[in-house]
């Protein structure tokens, strides 16, 4: 039987659901069978043999309805393959560093110990200056993080690519 997978996240602008689209993309194209979400609109797992979770991260923090998830469907990701990613920084510098170096914001860092994924990832992030307030704006040059798309999609694809041979080998 060909494992399902879930492809959840949580994006502001829009540029989290367009890495989750790419990875659900890339699995469809190895074969997989994957459905792309918002992690809010996700109600039941059991359809799923795995999942993949991602969230834009602003402050340092995941998005609320991404943590939530996390927080809801504990017990189920844990008797399921899972794999989690971060997108977020716009500048040139490693996507891990926004995090100050942590895979995940320290809040959820204790569930993922428990659920144990197969793979964390960082990416960057995308910020389009039509789509931000004044407040947001001030803060990316104040933090002298650019604006533009900073997704490469080279990592993403290889990323998502790793995982379906994980799953495929496993089936």
């Amino acid at each position: 039987m060909q494992t399902r997978v879930l492809v959840a996240y949580a994006t502001k602008y829009g540029a989290t659901a367009g890495i989750a689209e790419k990875i659900g993309q890339v699995l469809r194209e190895q074969g997989l069978q994957a459905d792309v979400l918002p992690a809010e609109q996700v109600r039941d797992l059991s359809p799923y043999g795995a999942v993949v979770l991602g969230s834009a991260v602003y402050m340092f923090r995941w998005r609320k309805p991404a943590a939530a998830f996390l927080k809801a469907h504990e017990k189920a990701l844990a008797e399921r393959a899972v794999w989690l990613f971060s997108s977020g920084p716009t500048s040139g510098e490693d996507p891990a560093s926004f995090l100050e170096g942590k895979l995940l914001p320290d809040g959820l860092q204790p569930i993922a110990e428990r659920i144990r994924p197969r793979g964390i990832a960082s990416f960057h992030g995308a910020l389009n200056a039509d789509r931000l307030s004044f407040i947001e704006k001030f803060m990316m040059k104040n933090m002298k993080q650019p604006l533009g798309d900073f997704r490469r999609w080279d990592a993403i694809t290889a990323w998502a690519t790793d995982i379906a041979a994980a799953l495929k080998s496993n089936a």
